[in-house]
Formats: C-alpha cells, structure tokens, sequence
C-alpha cells in the first residue's frame, strides 16, 4: 500500500525557507536603515523637552530659538533645521510645534519615508 503525497511530506521544503528568509531580511534591513532617523527624532525630541525645561520661568520666544540653536549645535543634528520649529504664544504659555518628513534610501529607487510631529508647552 502507497502512502499519499500529502502524507509522507514533513517539513519546510528549501524553496518555502528561502522566502521567508528573504521577506525576514528585507523587514530587518528597513529596520536597520529606519534606526538613525529615529535616533534623530529622540535626539530632537530631547532637545525640545530640555528648552522647554530650561526656559518655564521666562518663556520668551528669543530665548527659546536662542536655547534650541545652542542645544542643536551640541547634539549635532543637521537632518533637521532648528528654524523650522514654530514657536508661537497663547493664552496659556509658549508652544513649540515641529514637523517634518524625512525620506531614506531603501532598495535601488525605493524610498521610506517617515514623518514626525512633535509639540511641547513652555510653562
């Protein structure tokens, strides 16, 4: 007596292994290549609370872009412009908003793009 096709079979044929390995590796090389962009944003991010943290007793919106040039200088940033951040008064305080997208080469001519949105209050 034959046992069926489907019976005897056990297992991950090589052809099944290689593409999921190839679909691992490609989701772990857009990690590797998204990590830097994120370590900007924390590094922004950072940046922004300690202005913010800095300047709650006198929330003048000189002194913050003045605060922000200085910490951008130490962090070393250059993916994005301190200028770009929009400072703006209200009833309540001072607010700092940015935004902005940052697109990194990925495979060939694709492209991932990212954007961040970040709003602290000086208080």
């Amino acid at each position: 007596m034959k046992q069926s096709t489907r019976q005897r079979q056990r297992g991950m044929t090589f052809i099944g292994l290689l593409c999921i390995l190839a679909l691992v590796g490609v989701i772990a090389y857009a990690g590797i290549v998204l990590v830097p962009v994120y370590l900007t944003y924390l590094s922004v991010s950072k940046t922004m609370d300690a202005t913010a943290a800095e300047m709650k007793d006198a929330p003048d919106p000189g002194n913050i872009r003045r605060s922000l040039e200085k910490h951008w200088e130490i962090e070393d940033i250059t993916a994005v412009d301190f200028k770009t951040i929009e400072i703006s008064k209200d009833d309540s305080g001072v607010v700092m908003h940015l935004a902005y997208d940052q697109a990194v080469p990925y495979i060939a001519n694709v492209s991932l793009s990212v954007h961040f949105e970040k709003t602290v209050k000086v208080q």
